[in-house]
């Protein structure tokens, strides 16, 4: 078979930090997911295509739950779903022991059909209906409580019911991260955080199980939350002794980094961010080393979700086709768009070939399939020449891209998970016309 033609090409060497492994930028190819061909798959499922690796999820779970457990007794995950709400993936956590934690009324329901105990789902967010607090107060469900308004609310909704609603109150604060998320929750350095906790305890109304803060996300300095949990355990230390009400458990939230490369960012990801162990020393010493009491430990709540699941993620696709620029710089356009990739406006990720492919390469910028120019899935990648019809993996995709995603121009398309025995589950349908229409009303007149 006559080879396909490279052209030759001049490239310019990149000066700068070398990474743990050198200057070297070439890769092998992506031919197959967790045993699994990436042709294969799809020529099966169609592409684009969204894979989900089930061992992975189970494998980054169990090392983040190892590097908490092993420097504090009572340690709880409850996995963000709105990171990625697919049920298979969420029943995924749910199967090696983690809560529930949600920001809606439409979550909240996803979580109940999971079959979550509605005593382990934490009710996060600022916008939770009358209709929605009355279920979790019936249910006995985690409260977070956002704002004022909500307390008053939930105040008034005790008239009306026998159960004693359980909450927690959210706390921003400064630890030294800016912006400084201040938009969510009770403010710790201006007392109304304290006022809060003061109003809770005086109403008899309301039980109060615990704090919650969530500092902010892709945090890069796990002193963060060394700070946090210092903040977060004083409050608790003087709700005991004003009121001899010991707080069952502090709740960090999410904000653990990824692997994935920041845009902009000077080393990759892989080497900048944080450990789970990193993480873990920092929030268990803040509680351990706090004025709490050894008999009073709370339970430390984990509402992790992007640098548990961005890992298992991937998404396959095809070339559509290359194109010369103006200025002769090189451009590919692919079947993903950032309709599928919504990540991608904040992250390089790594693209690679799905078969065998030269040792050239040259600086290309991606673009996906729509009809738009900010439709950029990379400004610039070294990449070897790739042709119509050929394949690529996108990596550490797993957070946010199928919660975000928006169905813009193209169908949204299938996602299989493959399990730790290598096969293959459709865990969503792709979308079709009927599918895409069938909540669409056409007035009479116009039929």
């Amino acid at each position: 078979m006559k080879k396909h033609f490279e052209r030759p090409i001049i490239t310019r060497l990149q000066t700068g930090m070398p990474n743990k492994i050198g200057m070297k930028t070439e890769y092998l190819p992506m031919t197959e997911i967790d045993g699994v061909g990436v042709k294969t798959m799809l020529e099966q499922y169609g592409s684009p295509l969204y894979v989900v690796s089930e061992a992975t999820i189970r494998d980054t779970y169990r090392e983040a739950y190892q590097s908490f457990s092993t420097r504090y007794p009572k340690v709880q995950f409850a996995w963000s779903y709105k990171t990625n709400y697919m049920d298979a993936v969420c029943r995924v956590y749910h199967s090696e022991g983690s809560w529930a934690e949600v920001v809606s009324g439409f979550e909240y329901e996803k979580a109940l059909r999971n079959g979550v105990d509605p005593k382990y789902i934490l009710f996060n967010g600022p916008d939770k209906t009358e209709q929605d607090l009355k279920l979790a107060i019936e249910n006995e469900s985690l409260i977070h409580i956002d704002h004022f308004d909500e307390f008053y609310s939930i105040i008034r909704l005790c008239e009306h019911t026998t159960k004693r609603p359980k909450v927690a109150i959210r706390v921003n604060m400064d630890t030294g991260i800016y912006p400084q998320w201040t938009r969510f929750g009770f403010n710790y350095e201006n007392g109304e955080a304290w006022d809060a906790l003061n109003r809770i305890m005086i109403s008899g109304k309301i039980d109060l199980m615990g704090l919650h803060a969530h500092i902010g996300t892709y945090i890069m300095t796990a002193n963060a939350y060394r700070i946090a949990g210092s903040k977060l355990a004083d409050l608790a230390a003087n709700v005991k002794k004003k009121f001899n009400k010991t707080v069952s458990y502090i709740d960090f939230g999410g904000g653990f980094a990824s692997k994935n490369t920041l845009k902009g960012a000077y080393l990759p990801g892989s080497d900048t961010t944080p450990s789970f162990d990193e993480y873990a020393d920092a929030i268990t010493s803040s509680i351990i080393n706090s004025q709490i009491a050894p008999e009073d430990m709370p339970t430390i709540v984990l509402e992790t979700g992007r640098a548990l699941v961005d890992d298992a993620g991937y998404i396959a696709g095809t070339v559509l086709a290359n194109k010369r620029q103006p200025d002769a710089s090189r451009t590919l356009i692919i079947d993903v768009g950032v309709n599928l990739l919504f990540t991608s406006f904040w992250y390089d990720h790594k693209i690679t070939p799905a078969q065998e492919f030269s040792h050239h390469s040259e600086q290309t910028k991606i673009y996906g399939p729509l009809c738009m120019n900010i439709d950029v899935i990379r400004e610039y990648a070294d990449l070897p020449p790739l042709k119509k019809g050929d394949h690529f993996v996108i990596s550490r995709i797993g957070a946010y891209n199928m919660t975000q995603w928006m169905q813009f121009i193209t169908y949204r398309p299938k996602i299989v998970m493959i399990d730790t025995k290598g096969q293959t589950h459709v865990i969503r349908e792709n979308e079709n016309i009927d599918i895409m229409t069938q909540l669409e009303r056409v007035p009479e007149h116009l039929k």
